[in-house]
């Protein structure tokens, strides 16, 4: 068991990666708390949901901006050198052959900072995983 010196919080592994502070409200202070190179990477992503899905609802779930819709789901995070956007399993499998450039994690895509966004092909994702 490790425990946190700064929030105090127990966890299985040592050093476990975590967010220390309290938990956003909004997706708006979600992103504010964020680094600011992260900033324009969030906006897109938040933008190409809203503007993309009519009717998604949009909450903070474990910390993180989460949309859902007729029970599906997906959710982002701003890590330290990407944006991990986790969108399930089976959106990976569905979308690899687009995503053979990118780095892929069990059920998330991270989206590096230092390149531009895949814009299409997160608009094709977002639809397929919640419309």
């Amino acid at each position: 068991m490790w425990v946190c010196p700064k929030c105090r919080r127990e966890f299985g592994r040592t050093n476990q990666s975590h967010y220390c502070g309290r938990a956003p409200e909004t997706v708006s202070e979600y992103i504010e708390l964020q680094p600011s190179e992260a900033h324009s990477h969030l906006i897109r992503i938040v933008n190409t949901i809203r503007d993309g899905i009519p009717n998604v609802s949009e909450r903070i779930s474990w910390s993180m901006p989460t949309y859902e819709k007729a029970g599906k789901s997906i959710s982002f995070a701003a890590c330290k050198q990407h944006i991990s956007l986790y969108v399930g399993t089976e959106a990976i499998d569905k979308f690899a052959s687009e995503l053979s450039g990118l780095t892929t994690r069990k059920s998330a895509v991270y989206l590096p900072y230092d390149k531009a966004l895949p814009a299409k092909l997160i608009e094709d994702i977002v639809k397929w995983c919640l419309d």
